[in-house]
C-alpha cells in the first residue's frame, strides 16, 4: 500500500511540474509575444480584387493596402497563395500602432482560361491571426496567337 501511495505521489508531482510549460514553436506565436502579445489589429482597405477580362498570358498585379489599428505592433509572418501562379509581396517590417503596408499580388494568367479565383491566406501577429484576401480574373484566350 505504502509502495502505491508513494509512486501516485510521484505521479502527481510529475505531472503538474510540466502544467502550462510547451515550447513555443508557432512562428504566428512567437511574432505575437515579440510584438506585445497580440493586441495589433490588421485592417486591410478591400479584401477582395477583381481584375475583370485579362489576356491570357499577361502578368497582372493589385497592392492590397492595410493599417495596424492595434495598440502594438503589426507583423505579418506569412502570406501564403492557392496556387503558384500568384506571387505575394509584403512588408516584412513590424508595423507601428496607426502605420500602413501593402501587400503587394501578381497573377501570371499563362495557361489559364476562363474565370479564375486565387485566395491568398495572411497570418500575423494581431488579434485575427487569419485573413484571407481573394483575386479574381476573367482570363480569355490571346487571339494574336
Amino acid at each position: 500500500m505504502k509502495t502505491i501511495f508513494v509512486t501516485a505521489l510521484i505521479l502527481i508531482m510529475f505531472i503538474g511540474s510540466g502544467c502550462g510549460s510547451r515550447p513555443t514553436t508557432d512562428a504566428s506565436e512567437m511574432a505575437s509575444q515579440q510584438a506585445g502579445a497580440g493586441t495589433s489589429e490588421l485592417v486591410f482597405r478591400e479584401y477582395e480584387h477583381s481584375f475583370g477580362k485579362v489576356i491570357e498570358g499577361e502578368k497582372v498585379g493589385y497592392v492590397f493596402e492595410y493599417e495596424n489599428r492595434g495598440t502594438d505592433d503589426l507583423v505579418i509572418t506569412s502570406a501564403i497563395t492557392s496556387c503558384g501562379c500568384t506571387v505575394p509581396k509584403y512588408d516584412t517590417k513590424p508595423i507601428a500602432p496607426g502605420g500602413k503596408g501593402n501587400l503587394e499580388v501578381i497573377f501570371d494568367t499563362s495557361g489559364r482560361n476562363g474565370m479564375q479565383t486565387k485566395t491568398i491566406t495572411v497570418k500575423s501577429n494581431a488579434s485575427t491571426p487569419v485573413l484571407f484576401l481573394k483575386i479574381t480574373a476573367d482570363v480569355v484566350p490571346n487571339n494574336n496567337e
